[in-house]
């Protein structure tokens, strides 16, 4: 034991800067799955929390003051029922900040969907002004408890009591309106009701809910929301940081194996003399195959552990979403096996990888077996000798005989060069395309910049002429957007009717053609799915009691709603109902314009009748990824790195069998470093070039796959232009001729006796 800690020590000393990389690589890919892990419970623990300690209800139901929502109880499913409770839509101010509201009269904190109070306290009679904000709307509106809420346009006022968190789909700037619980005395005209259904099992829920439709009448349901919908938004981009950061991490840890296992084996073709004399002097197999083992066991658990204690002690720290994430994942149950199952995983299959290659030196014979005479590589090809023959230079031509003439063992340096190089170009993707939604959002689904909510203070032409009078305003689409009920009645998806025949709404489309005539509309992805439908069909859907058949010509890119989305012209909508008026206006404004100054300016002259925001963008919540997929780039390159510094070595080792040869030519020793280079750069360049052919419709496909699962659809990736392609793969190029021209030149200048030492 004592000489094979000493051999290990001192084989240690000789390779310092090997060691140092693979502990790097492998704290940072450990660090990548742990931060991934805590991505994904933060993603879905939170949510889950919220709607147990809630005793959430699974289906919410608004529907009109008459519906007789009492039948809802006995259906077959239904365990219980929260309400019905009387709901009024408004619009609050905080602050200066407006939000859309639906106030929910609520005379006592509730059994079913009873809300958990984060701060203050819940309604109380001897306040009848009193509400309670859902926790997201109260951020939105910078109040706490004791804050003043005011009512655009009248003079009441509504005093916050407390904040509470809900499992319910959670507010959405324009999108959906915030939850305000109020007594029912705070809501003396309402508009509506809504019901809740707690479910005996949560699968039936689509059965349940066309089973309510059918009790109730289609006329009388406004909306339908399922616990599916609630928990797919609160998860959203937690969990797509999650995957990136998991899917980078897996392939970063099989990219690492593979460098170790290369690495390892590279080392033993140089090492075939002292592995012989180890066995020599009584190192048996199996002493030989756990030095190597058992060495790189140790750098790997350093590095696995040291990522463990940074993550555990400062992961909380990291600013932004993942600093959140992990504080949140450090108090979940499964934080601790996690934390311990992460790093050992990593550990045993470095362990694993590495253990083919140092078996391999097991084998190693006592008595070193003489090399063959003739080259590995073969002889030179015809090519090869009609190059030497037009006075190429010969570092070129024999350069390019040393990288590839040797299949097998050049086809496994290029493939393990390769993978951390794809993975780069594949986050480099995400990047570009996290850059498209802020560089080009009309290219991804949002031609518009703001979003204007007008209440009934002002008619069609007074609000489009005060919205089109701004200077900075270059179009004003008017358009509603209302629930419908889909086929079979089981979910409802926004029914939209933008811009009119004359004044098109100008859509992403993926597929398809834009919707110009009567009846045409553009569907997104989340709603082909939803309704198993493709572009060219027609559909039927319910608004209220009145049906809407549109003919679906075109995939749009829609990222809200997680694309439950159909989309028509305001001049379709009414042909149906002539008298209806647009409720929203979605403007597109002059290039360089400050949307937040456009907004003040319109709120002002407004003068309480309109609600303006800031359409939202799906890559505001992305911001974090930058960050992770640079840190993920930083891991694949230093990985890639140990990989060509192990092929450097090993062409420098098997290149001193032809050093006598060479000089015998007449080869300058610069020429013969010359040789080294160019092979080394030559297997850098092929694996640049394999790397950027498979990566980028690798990324394509899973950019667009990501697309399609979260309901936007495909269409929205986009690779690294050239101009940034080009300079990186030159960079790799020369970055690996750079590293191999000091060991080549050192070893093209060796003294003669060393160099028959080494063929020896």
């Amino acid at each position: 034991m004592r000489a094979t800690l000493r051999w290990a020590h001192s084989d240690l000393r000789t390779h310092r800067g090997e060691a140092l990389f693979l502990v790097l690589a492998t704290a940072g890919i450990v660090a990548s799955l742990l931060l991934a892990t805590a991505l994904f419970g933060y993603a879905t623990n939170p949510w889950q929390r919220v709607f147990t300690q809630s005793h959430g209800a699974h289906v919410w139901l608004h529907t009109a003051t008459a519906a007789d929502t009492g039948k809802l109880a006995g259906l077959d499913g239904v365990d219980s029922v929260a309400g019905p409770y009387p709901t009024a839509s408004t619009t609050v101010s905080s602050r200066g900040s407006r939000a859309a509201v639906e106030l929910r009269g609520t005379p006592e904190r509730p059994s079913v969907g009873r809300p958990p109070i984060v701060s203050g306290h819940w309604l109380d009679p001897s306040a009848p002004n009193g509400v309670v904000l859902e926790s997201r709307l109260a951020r939105a509106l910078l109040a706490e408890p004791g804050d003043t809420l005011t009512v655009p346009g009248t003079a009441r006022e509504l005093t916050v009591v407390g904040l509470a968190d809900s499992a319910e789909p959670r507010y959405r700037p324009g999108e959906q309106p915030g939850l305000v619980w109020a007594l029912p005395s705070a809501v003396p005209d309402p508009g509506g009701q809504v019901i809740g259904l707690r479910l005996t099992d949560p699968g039936d829920t689509s059965y349940v809910v066309q089973r309510a439709v059918t009790v109730l009448g289609s006329g009388a349901i406004g909306e339908v929301s399922t616990w599916q919908q609630a928990q797919a938004e609160a998860q959203g981009d937690n969990r797509l940081l999650g995957q990136v950061l998991g899917l980078f991490g897996l392939g970063a840890l099989v990219a690492a194996g593979l460098a170790v296992h290369g690495a390892i084996g590279t080392r033993i073709r140089g090492h075939l003399r002292d592995l012989s004399v180890l066995k020599a002097i009584g190192f048996t197999p199996g002493q030989v195959v756990r030095i190597f083992l058992l060495q790189h066991l140790a750098y790997a658990l350093l590095g696995a552990v040291a990522a463990a204690g940074l993550a555990e002690a400062l992961g909380s720290r990291i600013p932004g979403r993942l600093g959140d994430a992990v504080g949140v994942w450090q108090g979940l149950p499964g934080h601790t096996v996690a934390l311990l199952v992460v790093p050992v995983g990593a550990v045993l299959f470095i362990g694993a990888t590495t253990g083919l290659a140092a078996w391999r030196a097991g084998r190693v014979p006592p008595v070193p077996v003489p090399r063959p005479a003739a080259t590995s590589g073969g002889r030179l090809s015809g090519v090869a000798r009609r190059a030497l023959g037009m006075r190429i230079p010969p570092a070129l031509v024999l350069g390019w005989h040393k990288a590839f003439t040797r299949r097998p063992r050049s086809l496994a340096t290029v493939a393990r060069l390769t993978l951390p190089l794809l993975l780069i170009v594949v986050a480099m993707s995400a990047w570009t395309t996290i850059d498209r939604f802020h560089s080009e959002p009309e290219q991804i689904g949002l031609p518009t910049t703001l979003s204007v909510r007008a209440d009934a203070g002002r008619s069609e032409e007074q609000t489009r002429t005060l919205l089109e009078r701004d200077p900075q305003v270059t179009a004003a689409y008017p358009g509603v957007e209302t629930a419908a009920l889909v086929p079979g009645q089981t979910a409802t998806i926004a029914l939209r009717g933008l811009g009119t025949h004359q004044d098109p709404y100008p859509s992403t489309l993926a597929e398809g053609r834009p919707a110009r005539g009567a009846d045409e509309a553009v569907a997104g992805q989340g709603l082909l799915d939803l309704l198993d439908v493709r572009v060219g069909d027609w559909v039927r859907m319910t608004v209220g009691d009145q049906p809407q058949i549109l003919h679906i010509v075109g995939r749009s890119i829609e990222p809200e709603n997680a694309g439950r989305v159909i989309s028509t012209s305001l001049d379709t909508l009414r042909a149906n109902d002539p008298g209806l008026r647009p409720t929203l206006y979605e403007l597109r404004l002059d290039p360089g314009a400050d949307p937040r100054e456009v907004a003040d300016r319109l709120a002002t002259a407004g003068r309480g009748h309109l609600d303006v925001h800031t359409v939202t963008n799906p890559a505001d919540g992305l911001s974090p990824l930058r960050a992770v997929v640079a840190g993920l780039i930083a891991v694949l390159a230093l990985i890639g790195l140990i990989e060509l510094l192990t092929a450097i070595g090993g062409t420098v080792r098997e290149s001193e069998r032809d050093l006598l040869a060479l000089k015998a030519i007449g080869l300058s020793p610069r020429q013969i470093t010359a040789i080294t280079v160019t092979a080394t750069g030559l297997t850098a360049l092929t694996a640049v070039l394999a790397a950027t052919a498979l990566g980028l419709p690798l990324a394509h496909w899973l950019i667009d796959a990501q697309g399609r699962s979260s309901g936007i659809g495909a269409g929205i990736a986009q690779g690294p232009s050239a101009i940034l392609m080009v300079p990186l793969g030159a960079a790799a190029v020369l970055c690996a001729a750079a590293l191999a021209a000091v060991p080549a030149a050192r070893a093209a200048r060796r003294r003669l006796a060393d160099t028959l030492s080494a063929v020896a």
